[in-house]
């Protein structure tokens, strides 16, 4: 009896593992929003890591959080790395691709509570009504990243993180202009 029982066991935990290795080895997480200003005043709030307090989503988490800031802002090399509670972990963004008023492409290297690096990417195109801001993050699923993804994926986790940041961008950066009361579309899938 316990012979059976511990082929039954052993034969769950084979299909298992076969269906965690079939489940995507990659992610892609992708929002946007349009806000009522030139692509470079926008581009201007998102290459400057200093700015990123006024509207991330992330920032105000860990009150106690630790950054530091290397390199020219907003210019290929420079970084904002950051140590703070287990709601923020710490890690590195380093500014892989600058082109102003395009596009802003960004490594992202978790370092805690779990290691992984993504690549976050924003980009700038003008629209009828100012700026449509795109706002990507792409990266590897590992095995522990396939099976958490049985219960819920990248997009799920931080899809309304992307959503909540957009909002705040739109925030900023339109009151810096004035334009805060011009109805502009919600943020989009």
């Amino acid at each position: 009896m316990l012979k059976k029982i511990g082929i039954a066991i052993a034969a769950l935990v084979v299909v298992l593992a076969l269906v965690i290795a079939t489940r995507p080895s990659t992610y892609r997480v992708i929002r946007s929003t349009t806000v009522s200003v030139s692509p470079a005043l926008a581009y201007a709030q998102v290459a400057d890591f200093h700015r990123w307090d006024a509207w991330s989503p992330w920032a105000h988490l860990d009150p106690d959080m630790q950054a530091s800031y290397a390199g020219p802002d907003g210019a290929v090399g420079s970084s904002y790395e950051w140590k703070g509670n287990d709601r923020v972990g710490e890690g590195r963004m380093t500014i892989v691709e600058a082109r102003p008023g395009e596009a802003l492409g960004i490594r992202l290297e978790f370092l805690k509570p779990w290691q992984a690096t993504s690549s976050t990417r924003f980009e700038f195109a003008k629209a009828t009504t100012g700026t449509r801001i795109t706002w990507t993050m792409d990266g590897e699923n590992n095995f522990v990243a396939k099976a958490f993804s049985l219960v819920s994926d990248m997009d799920k986790m931080i899809g309304s993180d992307f959503e909540r940041g957009l909002r705040g961008l739109k925030k900023v950066v339109e009151a810096q202009t004035g334009t805060a009361a011009i109805a502009v579309p919600a943020v989009a899938k």
